[in-house]
């Protein structure tokens, strides 16, 4: 290593020592369907309370089974744990009528954060009447909700371009949302101009990165087909030849999460989301990293 970046990589970690733990963490969860999926996620869960996150949302899927195990979830949460519970609400498949008694019913059970989203439309769905937007302005109609959206540094795979997607996502903001966590990525400076753009078009809720610790490579790619998320050069050959190696694959998934978080934090992002996939390792881990411990 050249002397320019010994001092550069030094200097980001200093910067990362002095933070001091003032970093805020949110972390995703999704609702099991298996007992054996259902034991991976209390346990990663129970890994991940002591270190006292924001908030911890569980995904929503239009299909009533998963909304079931996504509502069973969140009371377990909210019943068995000191965390925040904050399900995730789609339109899809669900009149507003049906909404607003939901939403009525996660405010009388105590709960107080939701993230509000469109929801993935299922195939041979017609072209969408409502969006995020008329999710949050109805939530808004129901109670004083702390709301989360959606926001996509390369853009949402259904926008026509990054300025109607901009336009999109304003539109989330003005309607009474209180903060966007993106889609992941794995090109930081891609989200740092999209934060530079969201507040040039006058979007001053804070813009979190949403971020995914890999351990499975192969699963990420196809996330990232579905999301229109891109994949760098580099990280193809990071994971190269790794298919049938977890545990190097789980050692270069921290440091590639761990190089990404000390960068943003470099540039003043100092709340990131999470997307754990049910599991606590890379996600504890970084944490540490960031001076994210139990007892701070």
């Amino acid at each position: 290593m050249g002397f320019h970046h010994a001092q550069h990589a030094t200097s980001l970690n200093q910067s990362l020592s002095e933070l001091n733990g003032d970093i805020n963490v949110s972390f995703e969860f999704f609702p099991p369907s298996t007992p054996e999926m259902e034991k991976l996620l209390w346990n990663s869960i129970r890994r991940l309370e002591p270190l006292n996150p924001k908030f911890v949302s569980v995904t929503y899927g239009a299909n009533s089974g998963v909304r079931d195990r996504t509502h069973g979830v969140i009371e377990r949460i909210q019943t068995e744990t000191d965390l925040l519970a904050a399900p995730h609400l789609t339109l899809v498949d669900a009149s507003d009528e049906e909404l607003k008694e939901l939403a009525k019913h996660y405010w009388n059970s105590g709960i107080r954060d939701i993230v509000a989203l469109r929801g993935d439309l299922p195939d041979g769905s017609p072209k969408p009447t409502r969006f995020a937007n008329d999710l949050v302005r109805l939530l808004r109609s129901v109670a004083d909700f702390d709301i989360s959206v959606a926001a996509y540094p390369e853009v949402h795979p259904d926008a026509s371009n990054a300025q109607s997607d901009l336009i999109n996502l304003k539109k989330k903001i003005d309607a009474g949302a209180n903060r966007a966590i993106t889609q992941f990525f794995f090109d930081v400076e891609s989200y740092l101009r999209f934060r530079d753009r969201c507040a040039a078009a006058g979007i001053d809720a804070e813009i979190i990165p949403g971020i995914l610790p890999v351990t499975n490579f192969n699963q990420t790619k196809r996330f990232a087909a579905m999301t229109n998320v891109s994949i760098p050069s580099w990280l193809h050959r990071q994971f190269e030849g790794l298919e049938d190696d977890a545990i190097t694959r789980q050692m270069v998934g921290a440091n590639v999460a761990i190089d990404m978080v000390k960068v943003l934090s470099r540039e003043g992002v100092k709340d990131f989301h999470f997307y754990t996939l049910n599991r606590a390792e890379l996600t504890y881990a970084i944490c540490h990293t960031l001076g994210v411990r139990p007892g701070k």
